[in-house]
């Protein structure tokens, strides 16, 4: 089911999304080659500690098929696509980090990612960041009242592949607010005119997920670190918007 919020909900999101956005750029300052992921997620929960909020992936359950997740934040690095978990994996010059970030506060949940290069990185890895990035907002310009959630799907696909790369499949954005995750799913492959009618009041995470090589993925022995299936670097961005009458409106950004 889809949950549509009243202005009172979207102003409760509001603020746990502005503490992720604020978290996602704090990390983002700290990447640098010898810093360690586990480095970056204390760095993270204190500043979510500090603003009286909850890092909403901490103990999160996938319903018995691997240990609750035990950090704040995600870590990716490389072919990991997403959910990388932090640990004493130290950041090397010229890799790709990608950092998620999911915030409750007063019972209400904000979610976003972004990626960033350590050091100086190769010139394919800049056009996959760029690509990723420009894809996600693309597919927020779709996010419009009476369009189609597969709207926003085609946006993204048709720009990844034109430009080389492809979009994970395996995985999607999602509907995000009362829940971490919430009806609609928002998948980054799609046919146009077609998925739910989107509608004002609707909050929604939008985030490609895009692969130099294959769009197929594997699941680590960890049970959570999700990989590219032949190697190559992924990147990943992700933001969180609500559908008002007009444009959408980012709420995960400072």
């Amino acid at each position: 089911m889809i949950l549509i919020k009243t202005k009172k909900e979207i102003d409760y999101i509001r603020e746990s999304c502005r503490i992720v956005a604020e978290v996602l750029q704090l990390v983002k300052s700290n990447v640098r080659p010898g810093v360690s992921t586990k480095e970056l997620d204390i760095i993270a929960d204190d500043y979510i500690l500090s603003n009286n909020a909850i890092a909403a992936f901490k103990g999160y359950s996938q319903g018995g098929s691997s240990i609750d997740y035990p950090a704040s934040i995600c870590t990716s690095i490389d072919d990991a696509v997403v959910h990388g978990i932090p640990g004493e994996r130290v950041l090397k010059d010229g890799e790709i980090l990608s950092i998620d970030v999911g915030v409750n506060k007063n019972g209400y949940f904000g979610d976003a990612a972004l990626s960033v290069p350590v050091g100086d990185v190769s010139e394919e890895k800049n056009k996959l960041l760029e690509v990723t990035e420009k894809s996600l907002y693309l597919g927020i310009e779709q996010a419009r009242v009476d369009n189609r959630v597969h709207d926003i799907s085609a946006a993204v696909q048709e720009f990844v592949e034109a430009n080389g790369f492809s979009v994970v499949r395996d995985l999607c954005g999602h509907g995000v607010g009362k829940f971490l995750h919430e009806d609609p799913a928002v998948p980054n492959f799609g046919k146009k005119g077609t998925g739910p009618k989107l509608k004002k009041g609707m909050t929604i995470a939008i985030e490609p997920m895009v692969n130099i090589g294959t769009y197929r993925v594997n699941t680590a022995q960890d049970g959570w670190t999700i990989l590219t299936a032949d190697g190559s670097t992924s990147a990943h961005f992700e933001h969180t918007i609500v559908i008002n009458d007009s444009k959408p409106e980012i709420l995960t950004v400072q």
